[in-house]
């Protein structure tokens, strides 16, 4: 997103994208499908409203906006946890429909009255706008997922084939210096957890080639991994007790999956996804292994060893493209390990964007120098909270809005998001 036009079809598109996946009656978009996710009809008005508060009133909530007080309020995610929203007095679909396209049509207008002059922060605030729809757009799609009932989406768009033989390696990661995180120079639309970027030294340390797979996942299982202490930190197998876990989610117990209401043999090639930071925690140490630090993660997946700088993409500065990620949210799934070699980092590291979001070790912390952006409450709430960091993205993350350096987090025992698994090794134990 180089220019206001840019700015202006990538906006387009996050609404194109948000359209279709509320393109169903009041009554569907107006269910909770699980206590964890919010009515979709929620989330379409939220988006709205998050725009018009930005992009509108200049952040400013004291600004008279277009919905009443009282109505605003039930859209704030702070005020009202997901369980609860379905109670809300919500806007009709209808009437969400109709305000996020009246704020995005003085959206449009506003952003074709910006002077040439207008500084960076503009632009920001409009790229802001359509990381955040984005967001909203891959948290539908995993409230999709939890639906029951019949499918409402298809099985997705073809995928290119994996390879044999990449499953179950790794690739060394020499000790040294690298500069984690970014600058609004180098990356002007990075959200502010991403900023700013400084030079770490990291210890030597291996990492896996690819994602953890179903098949890999399966041997767990059959070892009996989820019946065996020993493999569980005390607050994992607490949880994995608690919560009956057995196998990933959606995992039937035959070799099959539900995936968006559609009954299907689980691929053995495809990284494993559905699982919680504890279970990910576990299969780690049944395979002589640990997760990674998110430190660790970013350098494998950005540093150029060679050059001596980050690349902009594992690959490089080439824009993401079927190529070289599995993103966008077309396919629905990840793709077999082994699909993407052009998207290989510099040290061989593959299907590091897309796929699925990797769990690491890390708390979510703030880099040094840390200043909120125009959304000031996005990170800082959750530092230090009981947060794990996950890093790449997955299938369901717009290419627009993702970089190495981009940071999610979730509480450990969440699993219902579209998360997978990246072994490590430290040098001396690899």
């Amino acid at each position: 997103m180089s220019s206001r036009q840019a700015l202006a079809d990538e906006l387009a598109a996050a609404r194109d994208r948000t359209l279709r996946l509320v393109d169903f009656d009041d009554a569907e978009l107006r269910r909770q499908y699980d206590p964890l996710m919010s009515p979709l009809v929620w989330d379409l008005a939220h988006i709205g409203w998050q725009e018009e508060l930005w992009l509108l009133r200049d952040a400013n909530p004291a600004r008279p906006g277009l919905l009443t007080p009282e109505v605003e309020r039930l859209y704030d995610a702070f005020q009202n946890p997901r369980a609860t929203r379905v109670r809300l007095p919500l806007l009709p679909p209808a009437d969400a429909r109709i305000y996020c396209r009246t704020v995005r049509g003085m959206v449009f207008d506003r952003l074709d009255a910006l002077p040439a002059s207008a500084d960076d922060a503009a632009d920001f605030a409009f790229a802001l706008a359509v990381s955040h729809e984005h967001q909203h757009n891959e948290t539908m799609l995993q409230a999709l997922n939890l639906r029951s009932g019949p499918a409402l989406l298809g099985v997705g768009a073809r995928l290119p084939s994996g390879r044999r033989g990449v499953a179950g390696t790794s690739v060394r990661v020499p000790g040294g210096p690298f500069v984690l995180g970014v600058d609004a120079a180098d990356e002007p639309y990075s959200l502010d957890n991403e900023r700013g970027a400084h030079l770490v030294d990291v210890p030597g340390f291996r990492i896996g080639r690819v994602p953890v797979t179903n098949a890999e996942w399966q041997q767990f299982i059959d070892d009996g991994g989820y019946d065996r202490r020993q493999w569980w930190s005390d607050r994992g197998w607490a949880h994995r007790q608690e919560a009956g876990l057995t196998a990933p989610q959606f995992w039937i117990g035959d070799g099959t999956r539900t995936r968006f209401g559609h009954l299907e043999e689980i691929p053995g090639d495809e990284p494993v996804q559905h699982v919680t930071f504890h279970e990910a925690e576990a299969y780690a140490a049944w395979a002589g292994a640990r997760l990674p630090t998110e430190i660790e993660w970013e350098k494998a997946c950005a540093w150029d060893p060679d050059a001596r700088r980050r690349r902009r993409y594992p690959w490089g500065s080439a824009e993401p493209s079927t190529r070289l990620a599995n993103l966008g949210g077309d396919a629905l799934r990840p793709a077999p390990v082994g699909a993407y070699p052009d998207g290989a980092s510099a040290y061989g590291a593959e299907q590091m964007l897309g796929d699925v979001w990797e769990w690491t070790t890390s708390p979510l912390r703030p880099w040094p120098g840390f200043t909120p952006m125009l959304y000031e409450e996005y990170s800082a709430p959750f530092f230090d909270g009981d947060y794990r960091v996950l890093r790449g993205g997955s299938w369901a993350v717009a290419s627009s809005i993702l970089r190495p350096s981009f940071r999610n987090w979730d509480h450990p025992i969440r699993r219902q998001i579209f998360s997978g698994v990246r072994l490590a090794w430290s040098e001396d134990e690899a």
